[in-house]
């Protein structure tokens, strides 16, 4: 913990950098109280980048894995308004917690009373940020006095719009292919399904035959990851084919420069390119070799630059015009397991349990410009910007929960919570973001507007 130095009569004593909670409530009668009667730092005081100078750089929306083709919605349908029971949140979505402070916080002895050695107590106001797992399973016995949540999330300006139930497994990849008013979403149960975004029902079930491990669309397209092979449907012409190549499990794809790219168990990405023969809209171009695992997340930047990520802990960068492999980083010491590109700067999750910034330097090589340490390792990351405009990334951990983090201060705005872990994370025009477990939950959640204030006259 940071601390500072203060004398007293001549004797140093170390303060701790939180604030005093008796202070805050005008009740602190220490002489000497080791936490802070003031404002603690700022945060980015002690940010070991420069904060200044990232300070408004992440203002525009990420490119994602999957998000390329998702179309603007008219603001009539399922997936912009509260539906069934799903109530949007209060402004706070927290508890009153007790918490009871005791021997600690005796007075000190010049200032003894009849008393002082017994406990001192103190009521203090707190958000929880875990949720209840006897109200999960539905047998909480303290109600409204429990110190944990009993809500799916906590936080502000967002709320949960619609719950699509259905798979059985974990939801690898969802599509909103250019013109259509269904969502898809892929389950490694084998499944395809359809949902109307008017009534949020199920209208379609296909069975793959194999676990869909991934699932992206692009203009009419949808792909879906399969064993050694990718389905690809034209929602248009209804028109199918399969795409062959990979070995073993595709666990990446997304579109980039013209370019269908797919990385496999194997470690090897395969790319296509349109092709104008009437019987193959697609061709094999490409095979990116390099790295020695499975490639399990792929990202596309500016001056078409592929990010892929590896089981190999290693995340390489490609040149989308020539194919070649242009540097290999080695800053994560487990897997690297999401990518994203957002404005000039590369994030990478890892089961490392660290986030990672990368910024490109004179020298034309990326370098940690942050390391964001998190609690438990990051299954995936994504990203939008909120109704301010300010940019949020979304983090899915280990431990079944996602945290919204606001850049570049990385101060958490707050967290969703699952039965299971939170393998995708997913964005949509008009404020939508997705979130798919391993039970099968899909859900979709929506930013709320603040409501604009006239100005007095």
């Amino acid at each position: 913990m940071d601390t500072k130095v203060a004398r007293f009569n001549g004797t140093k004593r170390v303060i701790g950098t939180k604030t005093c909670i008796f202070w805050l409530n005008g009740r602190c009668n220490r002489d000497r109280c080791r936490f802070l009667h003031g404002e603690p730092p700022s945060y980015a005081s002690t940010h070991s980048w420069n904060y200044n100078e990232m300070k408004g750089r992440f203002s525009s929306t990420p490119y994602h894995n999957s998000n390329k083709g998702l179309p603007k919605h008219n603001g009539n349908t399922l997936l912009n308004r509260k539906i069934g029971d799903d109530k949007l949140p209060p402004k706070c979505n927290s508890k009153t917690v007790f918490i009871r402070k005791t021997a600690e916080y005796k007075l000190p002895p010049k200032h003894a009373t009849i008393g002082d050695d017994r406990e001192k107590t103190q009521v203090a106001m707190v958000s929880p940020k875990h949720i209840c797992k006897y109200w999960m399973n539905g047998d909480c016995v303290h109600g409204e006095q429990c110190r944990n949540l009993h809500s799916w999330s906590y936080g502000d300006g967002f709320a949960t719009l619609a719950k699509l139930q259905g798979h059985t497994k974990l939801v690898t990849g969802i599509a909103l292919p250019h013109g259509s008013n269904k969502l898809y979403s892929g389950s490694t149960d084998g499944t395809l399904r359809t949902w109307d975004c008017h009534t949020g029902q199920c209208t379609n079930l296909m069975n793959l035959g194999a676990e869909a491990t991934s699932l992206i669309s692009e203009g009419p397209w949808i792909f879906v990851g399969l064993p050694n092979t990718i389905k690809a449907w034209n929602m248009q012409t209804a028109s199918h084919l399969t795409l062959g190549g990979p070995k073993g499990r595709v666990l990446a794809m997304i579109v980039g420069n013209d370019t269908l790219l797919a990385g496999a168990e194997d470690g090897v990405i395969s790319a296509w390119r349109g092709s104008s023969k009437s019987n193959s809209p697609f061709e094999l171009v490409a095979s990116l070799c390099g790295h020695t695992k499975s490639v399990v997340c792929l990202a596309v930047g500016c001056n078409k630059m592929l990010y892929s990520g590896s089981k190999d802990q290693s995340i390489k960068v490609w040149d989308l015009d020539t194919f070649e492999c242009k540097m290999t980083l080695n800053a994560h010491t487990d897997e690297v397991t999401s990518l994203i590109c957002w404005d000039n700067f590369l994030l990478s999750g890892s089961s490392d349990s660290t986030i990672k910034v990368w910024y490109k330097t004179v020298q034309e090589t990326l370098e940690v410009a942050y390391s964001h340490n998190v609690e438990n390792g990051v299954v995936a990351l994504s990203g939008m910007t909120d109704p301010e405009n300010k940019p949020i990334l979304f983090c899915s951990t280990s431990n079944n929960s996602v945290r919204l983090y606001e850049l570049p201060s990385f101060s958490e705005r707050g967290r969703l919570f699952a039965k299971q872990e939170v393998g995708l994370i997913d964005t949509a025009p008009g404020g939508l973001f997705f979130t798919g477990d391993r039970t099968g939950l899909l859900t979709v959640w929506k930013w709320l507007e603040e409501p604009k204030i006239a100005a007095s006259s």
